[in-house]
């Protein structure tokens, strides 16, 4: 059976509800499952992951519920979060660690972005054209990667983009002096330090739009978080739906990534604030709970000898 599944039930219009602490910790057992299986993957333990939810939830009782004008005070970040109000404190206090910046990761995904999207570097058929690594490996008039990574960025040059791009898997460097691109997304082979980058960026946005569509003090419509869910699947039809997601994600992007590139140009130097927005797409396969239960091995009873 295939349903489409969606995270926010509450209704579009704006309006005060009432929080549901019993409903929350119930999502919340559910969506550290995975998060669990990320920390012993990775060898976190429990002391410093307490650590980190401490200091989100502090951040975040500061930055999101502090009284207008007079931010908040420790014991009301400590009614508000649990944290201990000492904690509190010494959190407040602390030095703010800068995130490290990784231009590299921006400017190397915004140029396969633009890569795939802009019309001057497509086929007939709107795949990637390969491209001649400077203006002299090419022909006259033909659009080359040294022009395509001017057009998103000057503060990096063109060679240190393409062979992070070739380090990571994402370009292939021919003998003839362009550059094809593997893929119709910024999707690194290697490079660990990305591919964590873009979870964080990925899943934390991912989450922050149904925390948005369920915040019993939403302001504003609700933002897109829907899915389509399938089960009974062999795992070889699972594999051909992900193979056909692939393939729809693909065409969305790229007639994303046009509108979007249109936007971005139709809002420089507007007044107001800025947003930054994500459209983005998952799919997920595994075992069904019955599959896994049937396939795990009984336990054996142990078999008490009698006393003597």
């Amino acid at each position: 059976m295939t349903v489409p599944t969606k995270t926010a039930h509450a209704p579009a219009k704006t309006g005060a509800g009432l929080p549901e602490p019993a409903l929350a910790a119930e999502a919340l057992a559910l969506v550290l499952q995975p998060m669990a299986r990320l920390m012993i993957d990775h060898g976190l333990q429990l002391p410093s992951m307490v650590e980190l939810l401490k200091k989100a939830l502090v951040e975040e009782a500061v930055g999101a519920y502090g009284l207008a004008d007079k931010g908040s005070s420790d014991t009301r970040i400590a009614l508000l979060t649990g944290v201990h109000r000492k904690d509190v404190k010494r959190l407040r206090e602390a030095s703010v660690a800068p995130v490290p910046a990784s231009p590299m990761v921006s400017v190397a995904a915004a140029v396969v972005a633009r890569w795939i999207s802009e019309p001057r570097f497509l086929n007939a058929d709107q795949s990637a054209r390969a491209l001649a690594r400077t203006p002299r490996r090419g022909s006259a008039g033909e659009p080359d990667f040294t022009t395509l990574v001017s057009e998103v960025s000057r503060d990096v040059g063109a060679r240190a983009v393409l062979d992070e791009l070739a380090r990571l898997g994402v370009v292939e460097l021919r003998e003839d002096g362009y550059a094809a691109l593997k893929s119709s997304a910024f999707v690194p082979q290697e490079g660990l330090s990305e591919s964590f980058h873009f979870l964080a960026s990925g899943v934390s946005d991912h989450l922050g739009a149904a925390v948005h569509n369920l915040a019993p003090d939403r302001s504003g419509p609700l933002m897109l978080d829907q899915s389509a869910f399938s089960q009974d699947l062999s795992a070889e039809q699972a594999e051909q739906l992900q193979q056909q997601a692939r393939r729809l994600w693909a065409t969305a992007l790229q007639q994303f990534l046009q509108t979007a590139t249109v936007a971005e140009q139709r809002s420089k130097g507007a007044e107001g604030p800025q947003h930054r927005i994500r459209f983005g797409v998952y799919f997920h396969d595994c075992l069904q709970a019955d599959t896994v239960q049937a396939a795990a091995p009984v336990p054996r009873k142990n078999k008490r000898k009698p006393a003597p």
